[in-house]
């Protein structure tokens, strides 16, 4: 049985209007990604790092899936044992489209965390001002996101769908927190959509949509689906 790994990076989600780090006008020029989004400045400012996080729920609340997250829940709808969705977004939008069992590699924004217990908790859209571990009732609590500094657990999971997948599918990844193109080499088939060219990175593709994740996203299916039924 062939199997398809499908790996989105942010900008899937940048057609539904959640802004990225590394565009223009992205959340790099209003804040030190390091001061918000590394151990070392959680430990140094905590409750600026909550702040920040509380802005982002506030900030996907009204936002929503677009047609590119659509695609991929209606894939994994219907070849639910042949396609694994993994993604490096924190966002719940695939959820919202009805993706099932999406693996985030870095979190949870609309969870949080309990530092004494370890239980992860939904909190939606919500300020993590006032929360307590509804398991231990401890206050010591913390966002659901891997930072910079720390490990990220579920990459175990990205290395299990490497070894077991036939079709490696990339979408709104610039390789630079994954490094997709020493992924790709492995496989023999393989697809890249970004927004723009990259010289470090396209060359290890063996298929490039360089246009919005949304308008790639039908010829992505149908290549999706031409190659499952080759079996």
């Amino acid at each position: 049985m062939k199997k398809v790994l499908i790996l989105s990076g942010a900008g899937i989600s940048a057609e539904s209007g959640i802004r990225t780090f590394r565009d223009t006008n992205g959340l790099w020029e209003e804040y030190d990604v390091m001061e918000v989004c590394s151990l070392t400045g959680f430990e140094r400012n905590p409750k600026l790092v909550a702040d920040f996080y509380d802005a982002r729920r506030r900030d996907l609340h009204d936002k929503l899936p677009n047609a590119a997250h659509e695609m991929i829940a209606r894939l994994k709808q219907h070849y639910p044992d042949q396609i694994e969705v993994l993604t490096q977004n924190v966002d719940d939008l695939f959820e919202r489209a009805g993706c099932p069992d999406v693996i985030h590699l870095h979190g949870t924004l609309t969870d949080l965390r309990c530092e004494e217990c370890g239980w992860v908790y939904e909190i939606g859209y919500e300020s993590q001002e006032g929360s307590t571990c509804p398991s231990c009732e401890s206050d010591n609590i913390r966002h659901n996101v891997v930072m910079f500094g720390e490990e990220a657990p579920m990459y175990a999971e990205l290395q299990r769908a490497i070894e077991e997948c036939d079709l490696f599918v990339v979408i709104g990844s610039s390789g630079q927190v994954i490094n997709t193109a020493w992924i790709a080499q492995w496989f023999e088939h393989s697809i890249l959509n970004n927004l723009e060219s990259d010289d470090m990175l396209d060359p290890f593709f063996k298929t490039l949509y360089i246009e919005k994740a949304t308008t790639a996203a039908p010829k992505i299916e149908a290549e999706i689906e031409y190659f499952l039924a080759l079996q």
